[in-house]
């Protein structure tokens, strides 16, 4: 038998459960759900976003078993069926949902008749939506990056103890077996301690280094532009801010690093239980810092520091995104290479004493080590054949018994399902006590590109004492009437 079909055979959810329960008995308290479930029940489900991811993550809510009774989106299909795509199909597929463009109208009128929400926007109006709901007493399902800025994720991670609702960050790997039994794998001691992970990522795929905004064109009649904007800045509109390059803004969007970091550095920040960095420092677009004041870097390094539980020297963060030889070029609104205008091809990735020889470009572009006192993981979200350096390692290696509770059918949906059934808001894994400190750790990354300097991090009180003119980037202003209730 294998050591993935052993943890499967002798890890039960039921278990957990149980053992959450006797747990919540010994200190004497319990969780008490708001919305008691009986076994016939049907858990409602409302669905923000229902184009792109939000059109997946409402597709697998119902698979989970969610009856999904309510869908919002600032693209009114009925009104205008020519857009075609998700936002038509997703109205098909649930044609007895009522339907709202505004999120706000939607939870204040019906969040009583609502249990679930997810919240697939584009970044900027994640916390905004998220927090209404969560006030609702809404379970909560948030797209990654869990904010757009720092304090919001520690705004969200302290509603949901207030609340108590059930929460989910949607980084749909941490829900994989092969992931969590990494996680005890590295916990028991595989690799020795942890010292130092390099992760990188094949992203940007849309424009960065963009030095100016786009010219101003007539807001599409299916398009509510204002809701669209939200508690973001005003900016015209453009089609290359909306619906899909808004990633590239700073206004809207946490560039390559706020993309894919809450998956690439999820498996080794977990395992590690790395916590708050004390500072970060950047390099990116040759040292000339982000280019540009409304749009990330065309690629960026950037190294965080985490004390040593140990005492030893800090423990060294390196994430790698973008291409190196890419430029902006505002005729194509598109970036090429700057060798001979051609498609960029120059990806920035660990130096080769860190690859040995692993191919940073295979497994789908993205990947990370994490290398210990002993030995070294290539560890990569999307497969599970792990490579371990030294390979004696394994050799006699003492497997843990599973300590982390098992997804139903490795599905974060079923997962944030289940743990509404059990009314249990610890059992989601990538719950926001979690995602919400990982999501400032990966955003402070963003904070050291835009201010081109080493920022030193006092977790505690949110702010630099180095960088005083970070104040603004780690909780912006919103535009008037979208002010977060504190």
């Amino acid at each position: 038998m294998s050591e993935l079909e052993y943890m499967e055979k002798n890890t039960s959810r039921r278990n957990f459960v149980k053992g959450a329960a006797a747990t919540a008995a010994a200190f004497n308290f319990q969780v008490v759900p708001s919305r008691v479930f009986g076994a016939n029940d049907k858990i409602t489900l409302a669905g923000i976003g229902i184009s792109g991811k939000g059109a997946s993550d409402i597709s697998n809510s119902a698979d989970a078993g969610f009856e999904v009774t309510h869908l919002c989106d600032i693209v009114d299909s009925s009104k205008y069926p020519n857009v075609g795509g998700n936002w038509v199909k997703s109205r098909e597929n649930y044609p007895d949902a009522k339907f709202f463009d505004d999120w706000r109208e939607m939870i204040e009128a019906e969040g009583d008749k609502i249990d679930a929400v997810t919240i697939s926007t584009p970044d900027h109006v994640h916390a905004h939506a998220t927090a209404a709901a969560m006030r609702k007493d809404c379970a909560v399902y948030t797209q990654k990056p869990l904010t757009h800025g720092i304090w919001e994720a520690r705004y969200l991670a302290d509603l949901a103890k207030t609340t108590g609702v059930v929460t989910q960050m949607g980084n749909q790997a941490h829900a994989e077996n092969h992931m969590r039994r990494m996680v005890e794998l590295i916990r028991a001691g595989l690799i020795g301690d942890v010292t130092e992970v390099h992760a990188w990522t094949n992203r940007p795929i849309w424009p960065q280094g963009i030095p100016a905004w786009p010219e101003a064109e007539e807001v599409p009649k299916h398009i509510n532009w204002d809701l669209w904007l939200g508690p973001a800045p005003f900016r015209e509109y453009s089609s290359k801010i909306a619906p899909f390059k808004w990633r590239g803004y700073w206004d809207f969007g946490t560039g390559a690093l706020g993309d894919m970091a809450c998956h690439i550095m999820d498996c080794s920040f977990w395992a590690a239980n790395l916590g708050a960095p004390t500072s970060v420092s950047a390099v990116s677009a040759d040292g000339r810092g982000a280019q540009s004041e409304l749009s990330p870097p065309t690629w960026a390094t950037i190294e965080y520091e985490f004390p040593n539980p140990n005492g030893k020297e800090p423990v060294k963060y390196h994430w790698y995104d973008g291409y190196t030889d890419a430029v902006f070029n505002p005729e194509k609104w598109a970036l090429e290479s700057s060798i001979d205008g051609e498609k960029i091809r120059e990806r920035n990735l660990p130096p080769e004493e860190v690859l040995e020889g692993l191919d940073g470009i295979s497994n789908k572009g993205y990947g990370s080590v994490i290398v210990g006192t002993e030995g070294k993981v290539f560890f990569n979200r999307a497969n599970d054949n792990w490579i371990v350096k030294p390979g004696n390692r394994m050799d006699g290696f003492d497997f843990p018994e599973p300590s982390i509770p098992r997804a139903r059918d490795e599905d974060p949906h079923k997962e944030f399902y289940d743990a509404i059934v059990a009314g249990d808001p610890e059992l989601p894994q990538s719950k926001f006590s979690q995602s919400g400190p990982f999501t400032e750790m990966v955003l402070l990354g963003n904070l050291a590109v835009r201010l081109n300097k080493k920022v030193e991090w006092d977790s505690e009180s949110l702010s630099s004492p180095n960088t005083p003119e970070a104040a603004d980037l780690i909780k912006r202003e919103y535009r008037e009437g979208w002010a977060l209730e504190v």
